[in-house]
């Protein structure tokens, strides 16, 4: 046999590229190879970029630079396996900066990404699909765009992957989804709570913690926590916290159980099991204080609800909340005394907290953590809420001190729980008067100030309880608390303007604040609240009505009426009615008496003064010695008379150094220094002679000085009206000891009546000359002020003024309404003696009239308001 010949290689086609290879440094030159049609070198190139974006942050932005992303996301459905996984790797790195996350959106590849989470797809595929998917998911839009394109349904079901990163990149995801509201509504639809439930008995405990923050956030929801309940899921919780291996676990764990507390029937069943006392073993015996903290945290949710604090009081849930106050961290025992706050709420555990808590947080309000002193501010603020043993308790445990320290505490929350606590204690007056004795006004002049509305309410409401007494309305007064007040009167929070209404209704107690509250604008602010349909509250209302009965004087020109408990005193004056038909107008400022009788006479309506001031000798001689046109210790018609007055004057001891002496604001000097009367003489003198100014300076000169003559303004009297003394005496004398009240009352009419010029026909009531006697009065005492003493002719309003102001001193109920055109009358209550009432029980009282002008004494029935008084008038 011959030798066998090599058969030659055949030659490539002429028309075929050799095979080239090609070494690259360069990662813009792999870049441009991601735009080649061949499969092998797609796949070299995806994977080279894979290693170079794995190497850092960088490299993933200069491959953003390059152009690198827009190539790559049409490889994500290449038909190449290879190819498509390189590129799903290679997005799976690169998701996680922000600006290819940007231009992913933009370049909307994220159906193309969800599409690689499919069943038949590679476990490589799916785990950097997920991965892109969670980096994707941190942004709203990207959520937004998964959730539409149905990405929920496929990242459930890879929770049940065998490969532990698909599980973890997966409950990331859906936990970043969950987020919004919408996607736990289609979690719960795709019964998503077992596969996640699953994912706790993973060996990786960032799958476990990631599934436990997931549960922490689904288990908002009712539906989400019956699901759990269902499923054994709150067993798995409470075995968690049971093993100490996994106290990594135990924080997200107590959150996953506060939302399920939430629920009465899994607060019940874990009861029954068990888990409850568990847990509050577990929280109280911790040493870690996040732990404590959100075990805390987990009763304060569940106490919310009422059946679920009478459970805990069963568990004795206080012994663990006081165990928690002694934490050394700050936290626990914010949220220990946040779950106080709550659980206060139940009776019982008031109670307990009576003796063991409320000690200790006292001394938490010395802390200085603020954020410490407001929770324990709170809870002592709901345990001492309608409870008057824990408000002493908190009085036991020295509790005051802190309480007003705290007043001036960094945190509006802190001063308003403190100001609540110490309103709750001053309802006791023993508790209120230890609160005044620690200077409780001076305190409260920040928190009046305040801007938060929330502590400017709290604030007026604890002057109102505190505001009792006259001596704490003065250190109020005093401190500078008037000034602030008043103005929280102008608030637009209603809750301020009602409890500031209310402070000023207490404030308005007395006289001096009274005065102190009208000088500052609280009437006029008040009036102007009342005129608002929507402003206005009751306490506005009282407070006004406070303030009017505080100067009575202001109140009849205002409204025009006196009730029977409207007891005119000394100083009062009737102001009238401007032009003799307008009332004062809303907000126009009534002047002071002093001022009143300082100016000169015009032709306004004359001022009528109720001034019973005397000296507590024997009783002043009967009017008829003296002559009745002295006023003001001037010279009235004559000088005979002007000495004849001042000797009565000086034999009756007006104006003794025993006279108590009135408040400077309402009152002015009986009598006058030389040089003041002088000064006086000038001006009322005018177009007099010479020699007669001269006469009359020597005549006042030589009167004998009565104490307060020559003195300061502060010393200033109001006029003195001796007839109006001896009507006090003789009404006192001749009628106060009739046994009967409709006797005293016509005796009283009658009296009046006389003393204003008697009766008076209907038809003669035109030729009455009261107008000219006023006018000669003013004229005679050179001043608009006239005491009511010297009106000797008197109309309605002049007797009606009178019968009032002798009825209230000898305490005979009357009231004083003024009427239209200078008509002004009386009302009386007496008891019907014709009318039977039912069996054991007396008839009401009936309202009369009292005539002091046609027929002195009668007394007309009040039945139709309106007809009886226009037939009567």
């Amino acid at each position: 046999m011959g030798k066998k010949l090599k058969k030659e290689a055949e030659p490539p086609p002429k028309d075929v590229f050799d095979p080239l290879t090609i070494e690259s440094k360069k990662a813009a030159t792999v870049v441009l190879m991601l735009n080649s049609p061949e499969e092998e070198i797609l796949a070299k190139a995806c994977e080279a970029i894979y290693k170079f974006a794995l190497k850092g942050e960088e490299n993933k932005a200069t491959l953003l630079e390059l152009g690198a992303v827009e190539p790559l996301t049409k490889l994500l459905t290449h038909e190449d396996k290879i190819v498509k996984r390189n590129a799903t790797m290679i997005f799976g790195i690169l998701a996680s900066n922000n600006d290819v996350k940007k231009l992913l959106r933009e370049l909307d590849v994220m159906n193309s990404v969800i599409a690689q989470l499919a069943p038949e797809e590679e476990v490589v595929i799916h785990e950097f699909a997920s991965l892109c998917l969670a980096n994707m998911s941190a942004e709203y839009t990207s959520k937004v765009q998964i959730f539409e394109q149905g990405g929920l349904e496929p990242l459930i079901r890879l929770l049940s992957s065998p490969d532990p990163d698909v599980k973890k990149n997966s409950i990331e995801c859906i936990y970043n989804l969950v987020q919004d509201f919408q996607c736990r509504a289609t979690l719960q639809e795709l019964n998503a709570v077992p596969p996640i439930l699953d994912l706790l008995k993973s060996e990786f405990p960032v799958i476990q913690l990631l599934a436990l923050k997931t549960l922490g956030v689904i288990t908002n929801d009712k539906e989400s926590r019956t699901m759990l309940r269902d499923n054994q899921g709150v067993d798995q919780l409470i075995k968690i916290l049971e093993a100490k291996e996994l106290n990594d676990l135990h924080i997200e764990a107590l959150a996953v159980i506060a939302n399920c507390l939430e629920d009465m029937d899994t607060m019940v069943m874990i009861q029954q099991t068990g888990g409850l006392k568990k847990l509050l073993t577990f929280a109280e015996n911790s040493t870690i204080p996040d732990i404590q903290k959100n075990a805390a945290k987990a009763i304060t949710k569940a106490a919310y609800d009422s059946e679920n604090r009478k459970l805990f009081h069963e568990q004795e849930v206080e012994k663990c909340l006081v165990t928690l106050l002694g934490s050394e961290n700050d936290g626990t025992k914010i949220a220990a005394s946040q779950a106080i706050s709550v659980m206060s709420e139940n009776s019982a555990s008031k109670e307990f907290f009576n003796t063991q808590g409320i000690p200790q947080l006292i001394q938490l309000l010395k802390s200085d953590n603020e954020e410490v002193r407001e929770a324990a501010a709170l809870a002592l603020a709901n345990l001492s809420t309608c409870n008057s043993a824990n408000a002493n308790a908190i009085a036991e445990a020295d509790g005051i001190d802190p309480l007003i320290n705290t007043l001036s505490s960094k945190r509006d929350g802190a001063i308003a729980n403190a100001a609540t606590v110490l309103t709750n204690m001053a309802l006791q007056e023993p508790l209120r008067t230890a609160i005044q004795g620690h200077d409780v006004m001076r305190a409260l002049h920040g928190p009046l100030r305040s801007a938060n509305t929330v502590v400017q309410s709290k604030a007026a409401l604890t002057v109102a309880a505190t505001a009792c007494d006259a001596d704490a309305r003065a250190e109020l007064r005093n401190s500078g608390g008037l000034e602030p007040l008043v103005e929280l009167l102008r608030s637009k929070n209603e809750e301020v303007r009602r409890h500031a209404s209310w402070a000023v209704m207490v404030c308005a107690g007395d006289e001096p604040m009274a005065g102190e509250l009208c000088r500052l604008g609280a009437l006029e602010i008040l009036e102007e609240i009342n005129l608002s349909l929507s402003r206005k509250n009751k306490f506005s209302e009282a407070a006004y009505n406070k303030l009017l009965n505080s100067n009575l004087s202001l109140k009849y020109s205002q409204l025009g009426y006196l009730s029977s408990s409207n007891i005119i005193s000394d100083g009062f004056y009737d102001y009238g009615r401007l032009l003799y038909f307008l009332q004062i107008s809303p907000g126009t400022r009534l002047l002071p008496l002093k001022e009143l009788c300082l100016q000169e006479p015009n032709d306004l309506r004359a001022i009528l003064l109720i001034n019973s001031k005397t000296s507590d000798i024997s009783p002043p001689p009967s009017t008829e010695d003296k002559s009745s046109d002295i006023g003001y210790g001037r010279s009235i018609s004559s000088s005979s008379s002007l000495r004849r007055a001042s000797k009565e004057r000086a034999n009756t001891g007006l104006g003794s150094p025993t006279e108590e002496k009135p408040e400077p604001a309402s009152g002015r000097n009986t009598s006058l220094s030389k040089s003041t009367v002088k000064e006086k003489g000038l001006r009322k003198g005018r177009g007099k002679k010479e020699e007669e100014k001269v006469k009359e300076e020597e005549e006042v000169a030589a009167i004998p000085k009565l104490p307060g003559e020559g003195t300061t303004d502060k010393e200033w009297f109001p006029p003195s009206d001796p007839d109006f003394c001896v009507y006090v005496h003789e009404v006192t004398k001749s009628i106060l000891p009739k046994t009967n009240i409709r006797d005293q009352i016509e005796a009283l009419a009658k009296y009046v009546a006389e003393k204003m010029g008697g009766r008076i026909p209907r038809d003669k009531l035109h030729d009455f000359s009261w107008e000219l006697h006023i006018s000669e009065l003013k004229f005679q005492l050179k001043s608009n002020v006239i005491p009511i003493g010297l009106v000797k002719k008197g109309i309605f309003y002049h007797r009606a003024l009178l019968f009032k102001a002798l009825a209230d001193k000898i305490g005979i109920g009357c009231s004083l309404v003024r009427g239209e055109y200078g008509r002004a009358w009386n009302r009386v209550k007496l008891m019907n003696e014709s009318s039977k009432g039912v069996i054991g029980v007396p008839p009401p009282p009936e309202n009369y009239i009292v005539d002091l002008m046609f027929s002195p004494g009668t007394l007309m029935k009040l039945r139709s308001k309106d007809a009886d008084l226009y037939r009567f008038l």
